[in-house]
């Protein structure tokens, strides 16, 4: 297994806010795909690192997948627990501008597995 990278959390920050217009607002025009990319992919890896394990397989499509939470690891095929959301939603739960709960109910973010609700006790890394 490879360590986990450490992130810097003012990188976390200043990509996050590069898209805080978009995340506040539906209706914006929607960032580069490289600032939403960077974005995710930083925010995600901070809850790999906030949150170590791998019993639960976090994906945001197409930029990033990270395993997280301590508990059993999975190895190999779909792991059992698995969040899948997009971009935007990811970044409104990163942000705290929607929560896990909501997400789920507005069909914006699938959970399946006994595990993979416990995310939301990480969430929202980046208050805003």
């Amino acid at each position: 297994m490879t360590g986990r990278r450490r992130i810097d959390p003012a990188d976390v920050r200043a990509a996050v806010l590069a898209v805080r217009d978009w995340l506040a607002d539906a209706d914006a025009p929607a960032p580069a795909r490289t600032e939403i990319a960077a974005a995710v992919r930083l925010s995600a890896r901070t809850l790999e690192n906030v949150a170590p394990g791998s019993s639960v397989e976090v994906r945001v499509p197409p930029f990033v997948a990270v395993q997280c939470v301590a508990g059993p690891r999975h190895t190999r095929g779909t792991p059992p627990n698995v969040v899948e959301t997009d971009p935007r939603t990811w970044l409104r739960l990163v942000t705290g501008t929607t929560t896990f709960a909501d997400a789920v109910a507005a069909g914006a973010l699938t959970a399946s597995g006994t595990r993979a609700g416990e995310i939301a006790h990480w969430l929202p890394l980046l208050p805003l």
